[in-house]
Formats: structure tokens, sequence, C-alpha cells
């Protein structure tokens, strides 16, 4: 069943209008495409991003995390909005951001943001999920550190494999809008 959300109308009319472009194109993953989903034009949008921000802290609110965060570029918009958001609702959640490698200088860290520590309830996010790819990725340096993620969030699930391939790893993987909701 889809997600229900005072937000999500408005959201979904901006998902439609500004960042859903039809026609032939190669995705990060390699597979071609009738379609193009930019939901960075949303989450660097100041409205887009708080509406997404809120409905993610929604979607959390019932088993609240110790930090949320996700993989560069997709992620980096929606951590700031997500920590001034849960500050000014009076339950801040951590954020962090995971670089595609480990810094070369100062302490090397590959996640930036707060020490995140196994035993830690950590949520994934990114914008849009086609394979899920940097979801992936994202949880072999947790793997890495000893740190298991059993929830991940995206905006779009573009329903071409994610979901089930984080199931494999033991990830749960939900989001805001499933692509039949947009092409509706």
């Amino acid at each position: 069943m889809p997600l229900q959300h005072k937000d999500k109308p408005r959201l979904l009319e901006m998902v439609k209008q500004e960042a859903y472009f039809p026609g032939k194109v190669i995705l990060s993953s390699g597979k071609e495409s009738d379609y193009y989903i930019d939901a960075r034009r949303l989450t660097l949008h100041p409205e887009g991003v708080t509406l997404i921000s809120r409905i993610l802290l929604d979607m959390v609110k019932g088993d609240y995390p110790d930090a949320m965060g996700g993989m560069t570029l997709g992620a980096d918009p929606l951590v700031g909005a997500l920590g001034v958001l849960s500050f000014q609702a009076g339950r801040p959640v951590k954020t962090f951001i995971i670089r595609k490698a480990a810094k070369a200088h100062g302490r090397q860290k590959q996640v930036e943001g707060p020490d995140l520590k196994p035993g830690m309830n950590i949520v994934l996010i990114d914008d849009v999920a086609t394979t899920g790819k940097a979801f992936l990725e994202s949880l072999d340096v947790f793997d890495a550190l000893g740190i298991q993620c059993r929830r991940a969030i995206c905006v779009v699930n573009r329903d071409e494999g994610a979901k089930e391939a984080l199931a494999a790893r033991g990830c749960q993987l939900l989001s805001i809008f499933d692509i039949r909701e947009i092409h509706s």
C-alpha cells in the first residue's frame, strides 16, 4: 500500500512538474530507461527538501534512528534539512555522509559526521533507487565498520531491483514514491 502523508500530494505535484523527464537516458546503473527522475531538482529546492524531510522524519518516528544519512551526492542535501527539521521538532537526529572513498589525509574517514558504532539504529537515505547500487555500497562501508543497517529510504523507487537487492542483505527498502505513483 502506498505511503500516506499530508505533504505527499504537493510533493508528487513537484516531482511531476520539476523532476520527471521522459525520453531515453542511460542511468548510473548502466541501464537504459525511457525516463529520468532528477530528484536533485527537489532536494535542492527549498520547498521540495522541506517536504521530503518532513515525510522522512514521519516515516521513522515509530522507531527513531540514532543517525540518518547516505552516499554522497544523493543524500547530501537531505542530511542538512533532516538535521534542522529534526532539531526544530525537538527530536534531533544525527546525520552523516558517506564518501565514495576514505580521505587520504586527516582522520581518513569515509563516513563524515558523528562517530557511528555497532548497535546504533542507522537509516540510509537516497534520492532515487534503481538497482540499489548506492545503498549496497553504503552497506559495504557499514559492514566494514561492523554496523548493520536494517532500513533504507529513498524518495523514488524505480522498482528495478533495489528492494530485492537490499532485502538479500537484510535491509528493508521503503520509499516515499513508487514509480507507478509518478506514472499515473
